[in-house]
């Protein structure tokens, strides 16, 4: 942590170290939120992350739960998948 305080991470960027996340359920989300990741609105009523930085709890952010999978991804060979799922489908089938 810097002199200055926990530092935030860029628009759209999820923050380093530790995290909890948590999911919102549609019932529990009673205020709108701005996501990081688009920087449009969660209204009440949807879904969504919930991501808590354990070094600096008070840095919290609500994200929608695309964002936050997208933002969440890791990068480079390997990583991101293009939006392509890979793996099994729950009857065990390879996927395409």
């Amino acid at each position: 942590m810097s002199p200055r305080g926990p530092r935030r991470s860029a628009p759209g960027v999820p923050p380093e170290g530790d995290l909890e996340v948590r999911h919102v359920q549609p019932y529990q989300a009673i205020k709108a939120y701005r996501c990081p990741g688009c920087d449009h609105e969660i209204p009440p009523g949807t879904g969504h992350k919930v991501v808590v930085p354990l070094a600096a709890p008070e840095l919290r952010r609500h994200w929608h739960t695309g964002c936050w999978s997208r933002a969440s991804r890791p990068a480079g060979p390997g990583g991101g998948d293009g939006g392509v799922s890979k793996g099994r489908f729950p009857s065990g089938r390879n996927l395409p």
